[in-house]
């Protein structure tokens, strides 16, 4: 069984989850008897426990690039920025220094610029990264969400991972594009449905404390598996360990070409 990859930039090394387990059980769902295979699959993590703000950055850190270039990004800027109150360090940065820093993470200059304002607003509202953890942890899920998502760069994904990682929040699956993609391959949502409409499905679907491992080890299935251009399913059924709970769509088996699920007939 494959240990959580160190360099899974929502639920790694540094994610505050412990190893947890749970039965396989009579799932309600297909969603569900889904989560409960990836169960058997990969490991089990409870989440929550990370600093508020550096999961923030973190995650913002990993927008429209791989953990691969993200993850060194993340750790330059805290070698030359971490020792303290990071929120208040980085609201008083100079934009270009910190984009030379994170530059490995792609978009850096857009990136500098979301990480410098969140931090300023951060800092003029909760007082640094202490008071925005306690607002995280504490404050109801949906308060703390809509407020995430009133910072500049903080879309959905992002903010869901701050409540997860960070807040411990169950019920709470992020979706990326891994999660996006394998969702409506399955047939665990429409075909046609955009990430918040996949998020709202399978947050239906999976028992709440099971939301945030699902996440992780969907995006572990994604890498090693349901690639989008070539899902292990083209080599045989034998080559999926999820086969039967899916319907392909998109996927032609006999012609061996894929589409993305919304364009399927």
């Amino acid at each position: 069984m494959p240990e959580e990859p160190a360099e899974n930039i929502s639920g790694g090394v540094g994610s505050g989850g412990v190893d947890t387990e749970f039965a396989p059980e009579d799932a309600d769902s297909r969603a569900a008897a889904v989560v409960d295979a990836l169960g058997e699959l990969y490991w089990q993590t409870a989440y929550g426990g990370q600093d508020a703000f550096t999961c923030l950055v973190r995650t913002i850190l990993s927008q429209n690039t791989s953990d691969k270039a993200s993850q060194p990004a993340h750790d330059s800027l805290l070698n030359r920025y971490g020792g303290g109150d990071l929120a208040a360090t980085l609201a008083d940065a100079e934009q270009s220094e910190l984009a030379e820093t994170i530059q490995s993470a792609g978009l850096y200059n857009q990136k500098s610029e979301m990480i410098v304002g969140a931090a300023e607003e951060i800092v003029a509202e909760f007082g640094g990264a202490e008071g925005f953890d306690a607002f995280v942890r504490e404050e109801d899920p949906g308060t703390v969400r809509d407020r995430l998502l009133e910072i500049h760069g903080v879309g959905p994904k992002t903010a869901d991972c701050v409540l997860l990682f960070s807040g411990g929040r169950g019920g709470v699956f992020p979706v990326d594009t891994h999660v996006h993609r394998i969702a409506r391959r399955m047939g665990l949502a429409p075909a046609d449905a955009d990430h918040e409409e996949v998020r709202q499905s399978l947050e239906r679907d999976v028992p709440p404390e099971k939301c945030g491992f699902g996440h992780t080890a969907m995006i572990q299935f994604g890498r090693e598996y349901c690639s989008a251009r070539k899902p292990a399913c083209l080599d045989g059924p034998e080559a999926c360990p999820l086969y039967d709970y899916c319907d392909r769509v998109g996927v032609d088996e006999v012609d061996e070409t894929v589409v993305d699920p919304a364009k399927a007939d």
